[in-house]
């Protein structure tokens, strides 16, 4: 259980919108899809409108301080099922970081495992008060292109699973780094979201750790599927 999970969810039936793409960079093909994971008959590429909206908003900002840039879309709406397939995939990094099997596991070897691995991945819950945020289609995780094409060094990649992930790893170190992260987190903060305080490239609006992280009384949006 996270400490959002305590947000009662009231699920305001707000539809998923397309985000418009030409407005934005993406990675293609869709960096979860190159891996293995299969949406179906679902995309990536789709938000809660509100969420749509507000992306884009955070887009003009960014353009008001940096003519040129713009935001990079990693990844967005995310069924249960991709969430596995990516908690698993994670799972066996883990485990190839390390040198080990899942065979010859220790019980204490496999906890530490698993417990690295949820430091980033939420849980694939199928319980509808405990949601995954992007199965809510109100969590994108992002990053920015510089004017010349260039993904901003953000000090580490999106999904990696260490502290250098925390917004504020470079606070004391490298300010260059922490400074990019800081203009990502102000932007889209500008534009109503909230950042996963373990996440420096999660952003949500509407689901329940945004709710938390705002101090509203619950959620608007639950899990779609």
């Amino acid at each position: 259980m996270r400490p959002y999970h305590q947000i009662s969810i009231i699920e305001c039936g707000e539809p998923l919108a397309k985000i418009p793409l030409e407005l934005f960079a993406v990675e293609s093909p869709h960096p979860y899809e190159k891996l293995g994971a299969s949406y179906g008959e679902y995309s990536p590429y789709y938000l809660r409108e509100s969420v749509v909206q507000n992306l884009i908003e955070a887009q003009n900002y960014l353009q008001l301080l940096h003519p040129g840039w713009c935001i990079q879309i990693f990844d967005a709406y995310r069924p249960v099922g991709v969430q596995q397939f990516m908690v698993d995939y994670s799972f066996g990094e883990a485990l190839r970081g390390r040198g080990l099997s899942a065979e010859e596991l220790s019980p204490r070897q496999r906890e530490e495992v698993w417990q690295q691995v949820y430091e980033i991945w939420a849980v694939p819950s199928l319980d509808m008060k405990t949601p995954p945020p992007h199965s809510t289609g109100a969590a994108v995780d992002v990053t920015l292109v510089d004017d010349e094409g260039e993904i901003v060094d953000m000090g580490s990649a999106i999904d990696e699973m260490s502290v250098r992930s925390h917004p504020d790893y470079y606070a004391d170190s490298h300010q260059e780094y922490h400074a990019h992260r800081q203009l990502l987190r102000d932007i889209m903060l500008q534009a109503g979201f909230q950042r996963n305080p373990r996440e420096w490239w999660h952003f949500s609006f509407g689901d329940q750790m945004w709710a938390w992280l705002s101090n509203q009384p619950h959620a608007r949006y639950g899990r779609l599927i």
